[in-house]
């Protein structure tokens, strides 16, 4: 072939690697699709972080991948689970006998539990070499689990030996096509790069740490070789299924699923006067700030929105009122949409603001929107998935991400925010109202406010921003009366609440 010819590629010329899927959820989204066959990884952390549990939940959904199938099913679907310096095995299945991924009719046929300790204290590294190949051979394994290869490290006698032992490992890896799995202790805060490290296919980090009071647990792939993968911290939870991680939500949405929709005739917010406000209504697939002080009708608004097309799946996600609440308070204020969530045409979501994963929540949220076709969100307590997501300097990517991939769905929202009684965001600088924080999260922006004139208190309600639309931003006084939000027409009433009140304000000096 002369040098003129075009190169096949890497793909072309080796063929491309075969993936072995986890079966963690989470984990191979994160990965770009699961572990490679015959690749040798390392999954190392803390005490307690959930290296023991990974490694079994990996080899159950392995192996029960081909349960049902008869007694010449593929070998793929075997898995060796070898101990060194760790808990019994009966002590260890009793810790993982409750977990959802526990099928106790695979032992021994399809995963095996093997002791190799004292194979390495009487015949050191090679002995425990030689053991690893034979048994991987006999069980006709495709996964192999060590757990507790810091016991090898320390009965190596150099750094040399334990280099050449994860050599070989390698070598029998690539032979027989089983994908290693070796599981090893870190110290909390340690630096965690070894020679090792350097020589394995791929390297996964567990860890436990504090934020605040509350703990939380952390994934992070280091290293991993032949693909792509999404880097950084993802959080994970130990669940009565097992492990479950969350890819965060930003590296995972860095560009939207699907080529985003905008197009259309403007929606309804189920109030003729707000959309009016609006120049015609909610811009399709757009995002709405609805903020107010606490009581002034944000979530009144929201239920509006939601019940405003019948037609159309709508699902709240809620952080201060429960399923029952919001049932209650639809009812008492006759909205449509209390008949919409009897019905199922609109679901909620309801997340306690304790505690919580920013990820876990955006995932489930995302989740429901597809499997449930939904058209129109309301989110209710920007505020609250704030302080859940801890690090606020996630929390613009996050919405910018949410927003792009709502609008690539199809999704029209609503998000809600607190303010004070003047209608100015709690964060905002030298108390002017602060739309910078909310920019790339909204494209369409209604404030609420109350103003105390004498002895009455009115609510007031503006526009300040809509997508590619003509806004009318002047004031108006709304009531909150069955059916919703009642909002005038004009705003008569409103100019001469603020001129009286400004005219007492002024009196009074």
């Amino acid at each position: 072939m002369t040098g003129a010819e075009p190169s096949m590629g890497q793909a072309g010329a080796y063929g491309e690697l075969e993936r072995v899927p986890t079966g963690i959820a989470g984990l191979d989204e994160i990965l770009g699709g699961g572990l490679f066959r015959g690749g040798v990884y390392i999954v190392q952390g803390t005490p307690g972080s959930g290296k023991t549990i990974f490694g079994n939940h990996a080899c159950y959904t392995h192996a029960g991948s081909s349960a049902g199938s008869s007694a010449g099913a593929s070998p793929e679907h075997r898995a060796l689970y070898v101990t060194l310096l760790a808990e019994s095995h009966s002590r260890m299945l009793g810790h993982i006998a409750p977990l959802g991924f526990f099928v106790p009719e695979l032992i021994p046929d399809r995963i095996t539990y093997l002791s190799a300790f004292r194979t390495l204290q009487d015949e050191g590294l090679a002995g425990l070499l030689t053991l690893l190949r034979r048994e991987t051979a006999i069980r006709e394994a495709s996964l192999l689990v060590l757990d507790g290869l810091v016991a090898a490290e320390e009965t190596a006698a150099s750094t040399l030996e334990f280099k050449t032992f994860i050599h070989e490992l390698q070598t029998q890896a690539a032979a027989t096509g089983a994908t290693a799995l070796l599981l090893t202790s870190a110290s909390a805060g340690a630096d965690m790069v070894a020679a090792e490290h350097t020589m394995v296919d791929g390297l996964i980090a567990l860890s436990s740490r504090l934020s605040g009071w509350r703990a939380e647990r952390e994934l992070e792939v280091r290293k991993f070789r032949g693909s792509g993968f999404l880097r950084g911290r993802h959080s994970f939870r130990i669940t009565d299924d097992g492990i479950r991680v969350f890819p965060r939500i930003e590296a995972r949405l860095r560009l939207p699923s699907r080529r985003d929709h905008v197009e259309g005739a403007p929606l309804t917010t189920g109030s003729p006067a707000l959309d009016a406000m609006l120049g015609g209504g909610l811009p399709n697939h757009s995002t709405t700030l609805v903020g107010g002080p606490s009581g002034i009708g944000k979530t009144t608004l929201g239920l509006q929105f939601l019940g405003a097309d019948p037609e159309a799946p709508g699902l709240l996600c809620g952080f201060y009122e429960s399923e029952a609440a919001i049932r209650a308070k639809a009812r008492a204020l006759d909205l449509p949409v209390a008949g919409l969530i009897e019905d199922g045409r609109v679901g909620v979501m309801w997340q306690p603001a304790t505690e919580g994963l920013i990820d876990e929540i955006c995932t489930d949220l995302l989740g429901t929107i597809r499997n449930r076709g939904v058209r129109r969100v309301f989110i209710d307590g920007l505020d609250a998935m704030c302080r859940i997501a801890g690090d606020q300097d996630r929390i613009v990517r996050i919405f910018a991400a949410l927003t792009a991939e709502f609008r690539a769905l199809g999704v029209t929202a609503m998000y809600t925010r607190e303010t004070d009684l003047r209608g100015t965001f709690l964060d905002a600088p030298s108390g002017e109202p602060s739309l910078r924080q909310t920019s790339s999260v909204a494209e369409n922006v209604v404030l609420m406010r109350s103003c105390a004139l004498r002895s009455g208190v009115h609510r007031l309600i503006a526009v300040a921003k809509a997508r590619d639309a003509r806004i009318d931003p002047r004031m108006r006084v709304f009531d909150i009366r069955p059916g919703g939000l009642s909002i005038d027409d004009g705003p008569e009433r409103a100019e001469a609440i603020l001129a009286d009140r400004d005219a007492a304000d002024h009196g009074g000096e």
